[in-house]
């Protein structure tokens, strides 16, 4: 079993920078407008040709409420009806991807993400799911790992229900903060009694894993009430916990801008109250993935952690990184083989782009020889807290100390300040490192320099 984290502050000051989260490596930062449509119907062929299996992404945009820590692409609107037009060219691209692979691909994973999934009516999620088992193969036997994404205030049993009967087995719910006052900061006011309600559904429906989503750093509040929002949200005894720092970025993000800045605690206070978080949910049995992630030990993230298999792309942890990912709708990014696409992120034109029988692809990225080497690293670390030579000098042939002999000072350093051991054999990342496993990743990012980190969030 991997040890337990260890806090350790000054560390943490040294290395707490801004930096990718590294859901993909190279970043989206690096994603330009020469990959197209082209480029995508060639890496599907291939997908085809090597019969991959399938992760399936969709992206719903529509809330019905703005949260204002929101960094998310979405629509608000009280109006159901806008939902109608998305839905029939989300059909369109489904039917022009699905032509391109094979019937035998299975759809090992499938995530409808967002926006708020649950802002369609019933009809519109059945008749939506029913095009999707159409045109893919989805299982049928409920071993796939079929999630959505929850708001507890656009939920009930009766939605629960469907989403069961749907196929979907696995769910992760917004809450982000019980505490009214900070509800109220942020325009989401939601009660325990709603996200209770949604978590008994799913239990009783026989759902495999509840995720809930939780964010520190938001205005108002204080490391003693988010710590009690932590308790009850043990109480609620969820698969997985995902503890987010918020990053206020009101020069990027709009809705931001609704946030007082003088009610944001300070990065002293979101440190305590990241350490205490750490705290209860280690005492209360949680293993730490990484990355803000946390699993009960009997969860499959921590058991892939265990054997070395977990992996990480655009939907977070995942123990289907195997799979070619397709994404599906506004924004959504695919990562087939060594092809990264993004659908266009203006409603309007991914929309008008469909209805011309076209595809929404607008920019992207074909891995090198290089991005690919980087990419396995940097995965390994985020995943394993561990890199073995080694392998990577059998799987890319080359020799690793070589290759990389200009960051060995900056690794060394790393060593000297017990963020990680390093000798000729492997990099491992000590229990005080894993926090800023990320900082260790950076190190082997070739295009952070070029790049402007005010677009990340920090570290912690």
């Amino acid at each position: 079993m991997l040890d337990a984290i260890r806090w350790d502050t000054d560390l943490i000051r040294r290395y707490d920078l801004a930096g990718p989260r590294y859901t993909s490596y190279p970043t989206a930062v690096q994603f330009n407008s020469q990959v197209g449509t082209f480029d995508l119907f060639h890496a599907l062929r291939d997908s085809r040709k090597a019969q991959r299996p399938l992760s399936l992404y969709v992206h719903v945009p529509f809330c019905a409420n703005i949260c204002y820590y929101c960094a998310c692409n979405k629509v608000i609107t009280k109006d159901r009806g806008r939902a109608l037009p998305y839905l029939q060219r989300l059909e369109q691209e489904i039917q022009l991807i699905a032509c391109h692979l094979d019937p035998k691909q299975k759809v090992e994973q499938l995530h409808f993400g967002g926006g708020t999934p649950t802002f369609l009516s019933h009809d519109e999620l059945r008749q939506l799911m029913a095009h999707l088992r159409k045109h893919f193969n989805l299982l049928d036997d409920d071993s796939g790992d079929y999630g959505i994404e929850i708001d507890p205030r656009e939920a009930d049993w009766s939605t629960m229900g469907l989403l069961r009967e749907l196929g979907f087995n696995r769910v992760s719910i917004g809450l982000q903060d019980l505490d009214p006052a900070v509800q109220r900061a942020v325009n989401r006011l939601q009660s325990l009694e709603e996200t209770r309600a949604v978590i008994d559904a799913a239990r009783t429906l026989q759902f495999r894993s509840i995720n809930i989503d939780l964010i520190y750093g938001l205005p108002k509040q204080t490391p003693e009430n988010f710590a009690r929002t932590v308790e009850e949200v043990i109480s609620l005894q969820p698969d997985r916990l995902s503890v987010f720092n918020y990053a206020h970025l009101p020069e990027r993000f709009m809705p931001q801008r609704r946030i007082n800045s003088q009610e944001l605690p300070s990065p002293a206070q979101k440190l305590e109250m990241l350490q205490r978080t750490i705290e209860q949910l280690t005492a209360a049995g949680y293993r730490y993935i990484g990355m803000d992630h946390f699993a009960l030990p009997d969860d499959e993230l921590a058991i892939a952690q265990e054997e070395q298999t977990l992996q990480r792309n655009f939907q977070g942890y995942t123990t289907h990184g195997h799979c070619d990912l397709v994404g599906l709708g506004v924004s959504a990014i695919s990562q087939i083989g060594d092809l990264y696409c993004q659908n266009s992120s203006d409603l309007n034109e991914y929309q008008n782009t469909l209805a011309s029988a076209q595809l929404a692809t607008s920019r992207g990225l074909v891995c090198n020889a290089d991005d690919r080497l980087r990419r396995e690293v940097i995965q390994q670390l985020i995943c394993n807290f561990s890199l073995d030579f080694a392998e990577i000098e059998q799987q890319f042939n080359i020799d690793f100390q070589g290759y990389f002999g200009a960051l060995w000072p900056q690794l060394q350093e790393m060593a000297k300040d017990g963020l990680i051991t390093l000798d000729r054999e492997r990099i491992e990342v000590l229990p005080a490192g894993r926090l800023l496993v990320r900082s260790v990743c950076m190190v082997f990012d070739a295009y952070l320099e070029q790049q402007n980190r005010q677009r990340f969030s920090r570290v912690i």
